[in-house]
């Protein structure tokens, strides 16, 4: 069995390289795969958490369903929202873009 310190570090690993991503990154594809990293590693918590839990139950098991419901939705909207940028701009540097300033 694996300790549960050796998964959160995993997790929290991953997490921080989906930060790393989110922050230093400009092109919106590479941020977009931050942000599923990012809710990947919260998703592995949530399962290390729930097989640790004195009550054994669905509930920690439950929650990344959701969050993978949620991040399907988001790469859908996301990745349409690359393609009518780029067909608009003909890039996907988000330093490029300014179409929300007033």
């Amino acid at each position: 069995m694996i300790p549960l310190n050796a998964v959160l570090a995993v997790s929290a690993v991953l997490f921080a390289i989906g930060a790393v991503g989110v922050l230093t990154r400009r092109n919106i594809l590479i941020v977009l795969m931050g942000l599923e990293l990012m809710l990947n590693a919260a998703n592995l918590s949530f399962v290390a958490f729930s097989r640790l839990s004195a009550r054994p139950g669905m509930t920690g098991q439950i929650f990344p369903v959701f969050i993978i419901a949620v991040a399907a939705g988001e790469v859908a909207i996301g990745l349409a929202i690359v393609i009518a940028l780029y067909r608009n701009r003909d890039t996907v540097n988000l330093d490029d873009v300014n179409i929300l300033k007033g």
